[in-house]
């Protein structure tokens, strides 16, 4: 048996204030009148909680709390620290229920879930370094190689051509997917609807018919605007609209799917657990689910979260390139997560591009396919000099008192 024996959590701020995100990019809360003069938008100071797992002999494993939240540090410090050491290491399964059925009765989802979700994943990359052989192979096995990714990226810009060529430019890189940002939402009227019309036809003229392109609305919009975007967008055949709605709307989103039944609908990276994904599988909300799982409840959830897709036949297309993404991805069949979203590096980085920088070891794709690091755990490191000057709230390794 190997033991846990401290924790460490830090909350990793932005390498710069998130402006892509904030001005280029409708979200829930556009609405709000003054969301335009917060110099940091909605997004507050965290790009995420690290959370580190040492045994005794000085292995380290990783996980990230996503979702761009520092809340989780304090639950973990607070609540799941003093649960985990002295545990056996790859008792995944019951390291989860410890968790989970503590922090019940104040969290099922959010900051709880995602503490939660960063120490299964820290677990599970630990349990492989110390095994010696990658996560993939703990997780069930690869069952694959390599993999296609969609880029995501072109967020919403006012020089139409600009969008235009960068799209082109990953079309020439060899994706043959693409995801771009609507910029407009309920609060911008009929004028906002003709603006994201003009984005999507900016971007499908410019990579033409055989391209597959999607778009994401971040919860910024209503059911009737959404009804409504999705009638005026029907000439550029959009693969799927990305959360349309606030992820409480699961009523809401079935509805959309039944009254526009040609257009694919997609939603998930704010669920959390495989109640909420049993929920929009039960109510066929969506047809495409989107977990993060650094959000979501971390690996070992993660294979329950598949295996109901699976038996509802919804593909599952998790959010970002992230390794602990990656793990899963690659440990199950190509009809249960068929693709890769690919966030790809770039400046400047909206936030979601930041692991690039915290985590040394990342695969990069190649002509639109992406193969995953094989090394042992999760397959690659932190780099420690980036994650201190990122560091806004700092944390000591945490050890069983004697």
């Amino acid at each position: 048996m190997t033991t846990i024996n401290s924790i460490r959590t830090r909350v990793i701020g932005f390498s710069r204030t998130p402006n892509t995100l904030r001005r280029h990019l409708v979200t829930n809360t556009s609405v709000l009148p003054d969301f335009e003069s917060k110099p940091d938008g909605w997004f507050g100071p965290a790009f995420c909680t690290l959370v580190e797992l040492r045994t005794e002999d000085g292995h380290v494993g990783v996980g990230t709390a996503g979702a761009f939240n520092g809340a989780a540090k304090a639950i973990v410090d607070m609540y799941l620290a003093d649960l985990l050491i002295g545990q056996d290491l790859e008792n995944h399964e019951g390291l989860w229920q410890r968790m989970y059925r503590t922090l019940i009765r104040f969290g099922r989802s959010g900051p709880a879930i995602a503490a939660i979700s960063a120490v299964d994943i820290a677990a599970w990359d630990l349990h492989g370094r110390v095994a010696g052989v990658s996560a993939m192979e703990l997780l069930g096995g690869r069952v694959r190689q390599s993999a296609p990714c969609y880029v995501s990226r072109l967020y919403a810009l006012e020089d139409l051509d600009e969008l235009g060529r960068e799209a082109v430019s990953y079309v020439e890189q060899g994706f043959s997917v693409l995801k771009q940002r609507f910029g407009f939402g309920p609060k911008d009227g009929y004028a906002g609807m003709e603006a994201n019309v003009r984005l999507i036809r900016a971007v499908r003229e410019a990579v033409g018919d055989d391209i597959e392109l999607a778009a994401d609305a971040y919860m910024g919009w209503d059911y009737g605007y959404a009804l409504e975007m999705s009638r005026r967008l029907a000439p550029f055949n959009l693969s799927w609209i990305e959360e349309a709605l606030m992820p409480q709307y699961v009523q809401l989103y079935g509805d959309l799917r039944r009254a526009r039944p040609e257009q694919r609908w997609s939603c998930g990276e704010h669920s959390y657990t495989k109640w909420d994904f049993e929920e929009l599988i039960r109510e066929r909300a969506v047809d495409i689910l989107q977990p993060d799982f650094n959000r979501a409840g971390g690996l070992t959830e993660a294979r329950k979260i598949c295996a109901l897709a699976e038996t509802a036949g919804l593909p599952v297309y998790p959010h970002s390139n992230e390794v602990h993404n990656l793990a899963i991805i690659y440990s199950q069949s190509a009809h249960v997560c068929p693709i890769v979203e690919y966030f790809p590096n770039v400046e400047p980085d909206t936030g979601n591009e930041l692991f690039w920088k915290l985590f040394v070891g990342n695969a990069e794709a190649v002509g639109g396919m992406l193969t995953p690091p094989d090394r042992p755990g999760l397959g690659v490191d932190v780099d420690q000099d980036v994650a201190s000057g990122l560091t806004v709230v700092d944390g000591d390794w945490l050890e069983l008192e004697a």
